[in-house]
């Protein structure tokens, strides 16, 4: 077995109804005034933004609001909810939301730590981040694991480039995990939520020297299921066992669990951040639509690798032979276009590119040439530009 680390710091708090424990869990983590970070209308109309905040008023909390929060987070939203927590004297801040919400939630609590530094000189590496405020989460989209996960993403539109950063200081303190919040959602924001917890553990499954054995049952036995319940949930969203199971799945798929031993490649997720800050499609269906182009691309490398993920999650035959990899590849990529996702350029709705195009976005996300992507087969901007003519169709 590989050498590992593991810390989860982030408390959870599962199940029905636990939305009316967020004051309990904000004034034990410390929080005396909250900064509520929120998405669109859903958490109003829904009515779990007024019951945060009578749980919040129940414990003498004060608090001051930032909705707005957009899918592929905006650095400058996240920038003026900096002000605001600032102006406000905010020492907590409080996502209720998914991904996007959680991640703007994290670069405010970075900012607001840390007032006079740029977000994006953090979120780029120019400046060093050694001090926070806590941060909770309401989560109510089982899709990104940001409830758990040392990762944030901002998206900066004035130059088009989306970014990443991993820190101990982006794990929240705690996260409310109650699935029927996630009962109401689009079956098409369901299905990106299940693409993106795959692939979270498919970044972290598919690396040489595989050793942990724990690890890859714990990996296997995630993707078998949420696949199981995915199904089931596209078909019925009010299923709270489905929708259990896939908001749990969501938070360990995330939280360095499916990858222990083992480095972080996440290069797919290079080429969907590329995608996401160039079109701004949604971040899960951005994954599967150069997924399947990426395993054609570099299965060759370890072709004994996939006919394992193809014997253990899919039941095919595990012979060690190109054909058998290949079923493998192809029948992750019927499962997402089951679920009704994307896997080419043109099924994300962004029709065909110009081959500039492609080159621009292999730039992009191996910043500039200048960064290799993935394990199994090492992939320089040019390898990129291939993998993204393949999925352009």
């Amino acid at each position: 077995m590989q050498n590992f680390t593991f810390y989860l710091p982030t408390e959870i708090v599962f199940g029905r109804a636990t939305e009316f424990c967020v004051g309990q869990e904000v004034r034990k983590h410390g929080g005396t005034k909250v900064l509520l970070v929120y998405g669109g209308r859903s958490a109003k109309e829904s009515g779990l933004l007024d019951r945060v905040k009578q749980a919040l008023a129940d414990e003498a909390l004060a608090v001051a609001e930032w909705g707005g929060a957009q899918p592929n987070p905006r650095l400058d939203h996240a920038e003026a909810g900096v002000e605001l927590a600032l102006r406000e004297q905010v020492d907590f801040i409080l996502a209720v939301g998914g991904g996007s919400v959680i991640d703007t939630a994290k670069a405010i609590a970075h900012g607001t730590a840390n007032p006079g530094v740029r977000l994006w000189d953090i979120w780029t590496g120019k400046a060093q981040l050694t001090r926070s405020l806590p941060v909770g989460a309401v989560l109510t989209i089982a899709a990104a694991g940001s409830e758990t996960s040392d990762s944030a993403v901002l998206t900066n539109m004035e130059v088009g480039k989306k970014a990443g950063i991993n820190t101990p200081l982006n794990r929240p303190v705690f996260a409310i995990m109650n699935p029927e919040l996630t009962c109401t959602l689009p079956k098409y924001q369901i299905a990106c939520g299940i693409a993106d917890i795959m692939m979270h553990t498919l970044e972290r499954y598919f690396l040489p020297d595989q050793k942990n054995q724990m690890t890859d049952e714990i990996a296997e036995g995630l993707l078998r299921t949420v696949m199981a319940n995915g199904r089931i949930a596209v078909r019925d969203p009010h299923d709270y066992d489905a929708m259990s199971e896939i908001m749990w799945c969501g938070s360990l798929s995330h939280n360095d669990l499916t990858g222990l031993g083992r480095p972080k490649d996440f290069s797919v997720h290079k080429l969907g951040h590329a995608l996401g800050a160039r079109f701004d499609c949604a971040h899960g269906a951005s994954l599967t639509s150069v997924w399947g182009s990426w395993a054609e691309y570099v299965y060759r490398n370890d072709v004994g690798r996939f006919c394992h993920y193809g014997e253990k999650v899919f039941g095919l035959d595990g012979e060690i032979s190109e054909q058998n990899a290949r079923a493998a590849i192809a029948a992750t990529v019927g499962y997402f276009r089951e679920i009704g996702m994307p896997s080419s350029l043109s099924e994300l709705g962004i029709g065909l590119q110009e081959d500039a195009v492609l080159r621009e976005l292999a730039l992009d996300a191996t910043k500039g040439d200048t960064v290799e992507l993935s394990f199994i087969r090492r992939l320089k901007a040019e390898d990129v530009h291939q993998i993204f003519r393949m999925a352009n169709h």
